[in-house]
């Protein structure tokens, strides 16, 4: 193994969402979609880490870890728990929040959409509903003329592309959906919402007297590659996969150039409507026909995921040489409840990210801690430090200890590399 030494301005840091980890009954989608019996292991995100009222201490960990960037959300339904009426207790606590992380060190990249909607929202017909960008773009607005003051990087939507299959297609996020059309509605409610919220983030700040705002959005990218590497049935599926699943949204969102599968063409306006590229990375897929398959002879995480570090590499590569802007690694990371792949899964996958012919400047792990997986629950364990939800005591694990020498380090040291390997 080599030691690698990180770029000067090369940040390293950590990300989690607010429905993953702060637990309460907000009445949102999620809290919903437990009660309707669809999550698998039968746990409650009311439960989750409780960091909404364990946040300091949460903090005051990953001080103790050397992290100094983190990557967070916030939970639309506790702060916008009526159409049009903002909970101020919800809004000092984020600024609370914000505030402490600040006075730790730690800056804040800030996620305004992670999956949860409040129920009035999904009553309105959710992301199906065609005045659903208006409505996101104006809660935008009015929690960023909130806490625009104390952040000046954004992440509008995260992974549009999987909420949309996941709950409109798979079925397996609320509202539980399966339909190509509502999916295909869904993509494109989503793709104008993130331009609508792009300008907003950016009119708003201006106003406020800050002109150094950063805003993008985070999409789940994935390897899509023939099973049989010569059969052009399988290389057109691939290709149609990879469209359908992130190029075409992707595509359409940071440019306003509307090709399939996203539709209403002439609502989109030509633009540049990002300042980084935010990619979350976990896999790659096989795919034989029209169908993903598993990768033979390959290592899986415990989700059944393959472990493909190579594959950082290439979509950072694409996507730089598709946008030509700096590239954010806003999640990578793996379940792994016995903390005996983490260490290594990271050094593979900063290696190969590192040799990356692309401008790549942030690097957060997924996740901080344990937290509730969406339709998985408590079982999968993503965390750098472990959580025992019925005690709610975290433990550091070794990969956490692996994760605060790098970031000490500021690279993998010979000398970590025996202590760790």
């Amino acid at each position: 193994m080599e030691s690698i030494q990180l770029p000067k301005d090369f940040v390293l840091g950590t990300a989690t969402a607010s429905t993953q980890i702060e637990g309460g009954e907000t009445n949102s989608n999620w809290n919903d979609w437990y009660r309707k019996g669809g999550i698998k292991d039968g746990t409650n995100p009311a439960r989750a880490n409780d960091h909404y009222n364990r946040y300091r201490e949460d903090i005051d960990l990953m001080a103790s870890l050397n992290i100094k960037a983190y990557r967070m959300s916030i939970e639309w339904s506790r702060l916008e728990p009526v159409q049009g009426e903002l909970c101020e207790e919800a809004v000092q606590h984020y600024i609370d929040e914000i505030s402490y992380l600040r006075e730790k060190g730690i800056s804040v990249l800030l996620t305004l959409h992670h999956f949860n909607n409040p129920m009035w929202f999904e009553n309105l017909g959710g992301f199906l509903n065609k005045k659903s960008p208006e409505i996101l773009n104006s809660f935008c607005a009015r929690i960023v003329r909130r806490l625009g003051h104390l952040v000046d990087e954004y992440v509008t939507i995260n992974e549009p592309n999987v909420y949309a299959t996941s709950a409109y297609y798979f079925g397996e996020f609320p509202p539980g959906k399966k339909s190509v059309k509502d999916a295909v509605i869904v993509m494109t409610n989503l793709a104008k919402a993130h331009i609508a919220m792009y300008n907003t983030i950016h009119t708003v700040r201006k106003e406020m007297g800050f002109e150094n705002t950063k805003v993008g959005y985070a999409s789940h990218v994935r390897v899509f590659e023939p099973e049989r590497s010569k059969n052009p049935v399988d290389i057109i599926g691939a290709k149609l996969m990879e469209r359908m699943f992130q190029g075409g949204l992707d595509t359409c969102s940071m440019t306003g150039k509307a090709i399939f599968p996203i539709i209403h063409k002439k609502d989109f306006v030509r633009g540049k409507y990002y300042d980084f590229i935010g990619i979350n990375y976990y896999a790659r897929s096989a795919v034989r026909v029209f169908d993903e398959r598993p990768i033979k002879n390959s290592e899986y995480n415990d989700m059944g995921w393959e472990i493909y570090p190579e594959g950082i590499r290439m979509v950072a590569e694409k996507y730089y040489q598709k946008f030509d802007t700096p590239i954010y690694i806003t999640e990578n990371g793996i379940p792994d409840r016995n903390d005996t792949k983490r260490i290594k899964f990271i050094y593979d996958h900063l290696k190969e990210l590192l040799s990356a012919k692309a401008d790549v400047q942030r690097y957060y792990y997924w996740t901080f801690i344990d937290n509730f997986e969406w339709m998985d629950g408590e079982h999968e364990r993503f965390g750098l430090v472990e959580n025992d939800y019925e005690t709610q005591t975290r433990t550091v694990r070794r990969s956490a200890e692996f994760y605060r020498d790098i970031i000490a380090s500021h690279g993998i040291t010979d000398e970590l590399i025996q202590k760790y390997f």
